[in-house]
Formats: structure tokens, sequence, C-alpha cells
């Protein structure tokens, strides 16, 4: 099969490219390389540089045709966002209809990740597919406003595209060193044998979902349309998370109180009963087993820093 991922230098995306070339598909790889890198490319993919929001570009990546284009490239820090809303929105939607419409002229079906937490807003239950729809932020907003586009190309053009609303993903080549990705930046703060920073008093709750998890949901997505939820169901608060952490890196760990950040969710969990129904999927990593892992690969991350440093 042929498959387009777009952002598949990034985080989640070159996890699913690896897996991708692992099951014997034909992948291009679309990616302008301003977050992803070029090493976390799986030699066995093309890669085309380019940027989302370019026409050109994207229709460049789609010229050898593809079954199935997983649209992951986005703007997906809440903060820059809140800061260049028209940049946060070219990106996520316009970024999409272009990607949209190159795939209508292909045939191609597009499965495109979408977010959870920002899209819900506050949860005062696990949020459901159907559950009101309350962002609170722009990149909310975006992510959300790029959701209806695919809605509305699957009714004017009778196309199969689908939505993933991811819940918080983590694990291995996610960067600790920014504000993205908290447990990224737990981990990465530990490996460098220093305190984590808890914003507001640290009973917020998060629905942590390991990235081969989230992969196996966006495999098990392909040919499907609708939106999904991926996530475990489970929350745990960042008080939690925290000890986690340290359990998990063998370290006592010193937590620094900062006051809380502005627009930043109290609750946040996902209900993924209907992904489980129609797409066969259900989140098999612990936290443990995830954070485990993930420790492991930022450790080595870190240490082969310092080792380039010095």
């Amino acid at each position: 099969m042929r498959a387009i991922v777009t952002g598949g230098a990034g985080f989640i995306g070159s996890h699913l490219v690896d897996a991708l070339v692992a099951r014997g598909d034909e992948v291009t790889v679309f990616d302008n390389l301003s977050t992803g890198r070029r090493e976390r490319v799986n030699e066995g993919a093309r890669l085309v540089e380019g940027n989302a929001r370019d026409a050109a570009a994207v229709e460049k990546a789609f010229g050898n045709g593809a079954e199935v284009c997983f649209h992951l490239a986005a703007q997906a820090d809440v903060r820059v966002s809140v800061e260049r809303p028209d940049f946060d929105l070219e990106v996520n939607a316009l970024g999409t209809v272009r990607v949209l419409e190159a795939a209508g002229r292909q045939g191609t079906q597009v499965v495109f990740a979408s977010t959870g937490g920002a899209i819900y807003g506050e949860c005062e239950e696990p949020a459901g597919e159907d559950s009101p729809r309350r962002p609170l932020s722009p990149y909310g907003a975006s992510k959300l406003a790029a959701e209806e586009y695919l809605a509305v190309y699957n009714r004017l053009q009778d196309r199969g595209h689908v939505s993933l609303r991811y819940g918080n993903v983590y694990g291995p080549r996610q960067d600790p060193h920014g504000e993205a990705g908290v447990v990224a930046i737990f981990l990465g703060r530990l490996a460098r044998e220093e305190g984590l920073r808890v914003y507001g008093d640290g009973h917020q709750t998060r629905d942590y979902v390991y990235v081969e998890d989230v992969v196996a949901a966006t495999l098990a997505a392909q040919g499907r349309t609708g939106v999904f939820n991926v996530g475990t169901g489970i929350e745990t608060s960042v008080l939690e998370l925290a000890d986690a952490c340290g359990r998990v890196a063998g370290i006592e760990v010193s937590l620094a109180f900062e006051p809380p950040r502005a627009g930043e969710l109290g609750r946040s969990v996902l209900d993924p009963a209907l992904a489980e129904r129609e797409l066969g999927f259900r989140a098999q990593t612990s936290l443990e087993e995830g954070l485990g892992a993930t420790w492991r690969f930022i450790r080595a991350a870190e240490g082969e820093r310092q080792d380039g440093a010095n």
C-alpha cells in the first residue's frame, strides 16, 4: 500500500512511519522539519520537504498517488496558538484543506490527527465523541475547524475521512526540552538531576496514552469513517504523574509549585468506548510500562547530549 504521513519526521509521525514501513508499505513523509527531525525518518521512507500551507508542495507529496494520507502535521503548541492565532489557524485548518484538496484529486483517504482535551475543554466526566466541544484555546478551535472540514468533504464528496482525537500522547522521541509534553519534561529534568515544576496545585488530570498505542489506533482507523477518541479512559493527576516518573527513574522527586497557567484545563479524560467497538482498539500499555520505556530513551538521549557538549 502507498501511504503519506504529513509530519512524519515528528514525535508521533515517526513512530507511525516505522510501523508502516515494517508492514511493507511504500511511505512518503511530508514534513517541513521545523520541529521534526530528518534523522527520525525511517530509511525505508521517502522524504519530501514542504509546508502543508503550500498547495504546490502538498501536491508534490501526493505526486506518486496514495491510498491513505495520515495527516499529523500541525501547530501543536497552545501558547503559540494564543500568541499567534492566525498562524495556528493557517497551519491547522488551511493546511488540512490543502491536504483534503490533494487527497480528493487522488482518491486518497485522510486519517486526521486531532486532539481530545483541547477540543472538549473542561470535562465533568470522561468525554465521548458526542460530548459538548468547548475549546479554551485557539489551538483547540483550529483543530475542531479542521475536523469540520473533513466532515464537509465526507458529506459533499462522499469521502471516507476520519478524525482521531488523541489524549495526552507520550513516549520515546518526545522532546524533553520545551514546554509541550509534561511526561518528557518531567523525565528530562530527572535525567538532568533537576527538580520538577508543577503549575497550580497539581490536581489537574489528563488521559496519558502511550505513543505505540496511538499508532495502533491510527492504523486501525484506516478504511473507517467518523470521529474517534484515542485514549485510555484513565485520569492521572500531575502529582500522581510526578510520583510515577520518580518511581521509574528510581529518584526521589523534588517539587516546586508555580502559579497556575492561564487557560489550563483542570480535568481532561476521554471515553474510548467507541474506538474499542468500531476500531477494535484498546490501549495496551500501562502508565508505568510506558513511562519506563520513555525514561530509558530520555536518559540515553540526555547522556549523549551531555557527552556531545563535553
